[in-house]
Formats: C-alpha cells, sequence, structure tokens
C-alpha cells in the first residue's frame, strides 16, 4: 500500500523550489509514496512543475495570518485523505495546526514555537550540521540517529517547450542571439539587490558581445527594470518584469543561455531548469541558500558586516553589493559554460 504524506510548504519562492529536494528524497526512498503538498497559492503552478508531487493543496491564508477557523476547516477536510504523515517546513505554531486537524498519523518537524503536541516526531535542529536550508528540509526524512548532513538531490522542475515558444513569440523577444537573464529583484529586501546602474553596466558589454537581455521579475521589480533600460539603448533589451506568471519565467529561463540575480526566489528556478548562472550576494549569505546546480559562480565579498540577513543595510552603506563591480561579474560570466538548448 502506498504511502500517503502531506508536506506543509513554504511561503518563499526559492524555498519552495528547494523543498523539491526533499520531495525528491521521500520518492527515492518510497517510489510509490503519494506526496501532496499544502502550500499558497501562487505556489500551485511551481508544484506543477514537480514530477514527484502528487497535488499542491492551496492554503488561502496570508503569510503571517493565523486564523484558525480556517485552518480547522482545512485540516478537516484532508482528514478524508488518511495521510500517514505530515512533515512541517515551517517552524511556527500555526503550520502545524492544519496535519494536526487533519489527524495525519505521524506528525513530523523541527521544535519552533508552542508545537509539542500539534508533532509528535520531533526533531531537535542542529545548525551546525545543517548550515543550508535545504539540508534542513531533507534532513526530516531521514532517521534522528543521522550525524552527517544529508546528500541533496538539486531540484530539477519540468519545463514546457510549447509554452516556452508562446511567450517569446507574445513577447516579441528574438531568438536569434543568445539570450542573458537579469532578475534584479530580491522579495526580502534592497539589501539583497545589486544596484541597477551595475546591472546596466553589464547590459552594455553584453549586448556588444552579440547577446540580448531579458529582464525577468514580478510586478515590483518592473521600476528597476526600467532603471536599467533607461541606461541602454537597444533593441535587444526588454523588461517583462510584470508581464510573465512564473511559470512562463520557467520555461524563459530554461530558454536562455545564462543568468545573472541576486539570491532570489529567480536564482533557484535557474538552477532548477539548468541554466547556468552568477549569484550574487549582499546580506544573505551563499552558505546557507546555494544555488543548487554544479553550474553557478558566486559574487560575494564575505565582508566583515556581512552577512547580516537584514533587508536593509544597517550600516547605510551596501557595501557588500556596492563593491562587486560590473567588470567582476562580467568576468564570471565570461568563465561560464555555455547552455545548448
Amino acid at each position: 500500500m502506498s504511502r500517503k504524506i502531506l508536506v506543509v510548504g513554504p511561503s518563499w519562492v526559492g524555498d519552495m523550489v528547494m523543498a523539491q529536494s526533499l520531495f525528491m528524497t521521500l520518492k527515492q526512498q518510497a517510489p510509490n509514496a503519494i506526496i501532496d503538498v499544502l502550500a499558497p497559492s501562487w505556489s500551485l503552478p511551481v508544484i506543477a512543475r514537480m514530477p514527484e508531487v502528487n497535488q499542491g493543496i492551496a492554503l488561502p491564508i496570508g503569510h503571517g495570518k493565523l486564523r484558525l477557523c480556517e485552518r480547522y476547516k482545512i485540516g478537516r477536510r484532508l482528514k478524508q485523505h488518511h495521510y500517514d504523515e505530515a512533515i512541517v517546513l515551517p517552524r511556527s505554531m500555526k503550520s502545524a495546526l492544519v496535519p494536526f486537524f487533519a489527524n495525519a498519523k505521524q506528525r513530523t518537524g523541527y521544535r519552533g514555537e508552542f508545537r509539542y503536541g500539534l508533532l509528535n516526531n520531533i526533531y531537535s535542529l542542529d545548525k551546525s550540521r545543517l548550515p543550508q536550508t535545504v539540508q534542513k528540509f531533507v534532513a526530516l526524512a531521514h532517521l534522528k540517529a543521522e550525524t552527517q548532513a544529508p546528500e541533496i538531490p538539486f531540484p530539477q522542475l519540468k519545463v514546457d517547450r510549447a509554452n516556452q515558444k508562446k511567450q517569446c513569440e507574445r513577447l516579441k523577444l528574438q531568438t536569434d542571439r543568445p539570450a542573458v537573464a537579469f532578475m534584479p529583484g530580491a522579495e526580502y529586501g534592497p539589501a539583497k539587490q545589486w544596484p541597477s546602474e551595475y546591472f546596466a553596466q553589464l547590459a552594455h558589454k553584453l549586448l556588444a558581445s552579440g547577446q540580448s537581455v531579458w529582464i525577468l521579475g514580478s510586478q515590483k521589480d518592473a521600476p528597476t527594470g526600467e532603471q536599467i533600460i533607461r541606461h541602454v539603448e537597444s533593441p535587444h533589451i526588454h523588461n517583462l518584469c510584470g508581464q510573465t506568471s512564473l511559470t512562463d519565467v520557467i520555461d524563459l529561463l530554461a530558454g536562455c543561455q545564462q543568468a545573472i540575480c541576486n539570491d532570489s526566489g529567480l536564482m533557484h528556478i535557474a538552477a532548477a531548469v539548468n541554466t547556468p548562472l552568477v549569484a550574487i550576494y549582499g546580506s544573505s549569505s551563499p552558505q546557507m541558500t546555494p544555488p543548487l546546480t554544479t553550474q553557478a559562480s558566486l559574487a560575494y565579498l564575505n565582508l566583515n558586516c556581512s552577512p547580516c540577513f537584514k533587508r536593509i543595510c544597517p550600516l547605510g552603506h551596501t557595501d557588500c553589493l556596492k563593491k562587486i563591480s560590473p567588470e567582476a561579474v562580467l568576468k564570471l560570466s565570461q568563465s561560464m559554460p555555455v547552455k545548448e538548448n
């Protein structure tokens, strides 16, 4: 009989992509396992690109909201699935409520805020053994007795080539020049965002070498995309921020020769579609959230003040990003392999 597992997913794009490593591990352990993922509605199209997942189940509750009655109703509805296990990735109390109400037999997660009773298989988190976010996720599939960090299968999102072609036609993107994706946004905050004028300087050099530039991101990133384009006069640079769905971005990134990005959710998507990338780190750390690919170069200065993990630089200068020059990123870019599409 197939083991039925409910995973309570994270609330950030990058974390959701990294959670695929857990799903892959669970399927390696039990190929017939049925894995459902309870997650924010925005993430369901991304989850649909993960072949290990049976179905994504929408949790229509905003990040940080309790809404106890609604969680109770969702849990009672899920009770009919008779889950053998629930794995709770967030460490909050509220994230453990739905599996409890669904009466999942084993409810696994890390020790966190007031979760005793809600979880009945609690792990103590050893951050020295599991410094990476993805390691924390995958370790929940293993026995408590293990003392080494688990092996991590890299996420692999499915790509829809027909949709890729459709979006290129809709957005009037040239495919006769190799495309480099810029992802200048970072949902967490400006302390993770390389300056837009640096992206513009880099775009000049890439365009001069015969490449095109596609700027990808959400509607929030559109003004940053416009700031980049304002300094670059070329028909081969396109600000696509806000013009695509998240799944469209997956397919477009898969068609790019390379990506240059901040530490962001789109960085993890680029890695998961095997696009070589240069990842720029400021207030965060590649020791915690590295791109899960063998085809990545990291631009990180490791200053005395970093990583601070702040949304806004507490010192007011953001030297961790401003001292990474466009020339340094171009050099990393030129050292990366060329992707064959």
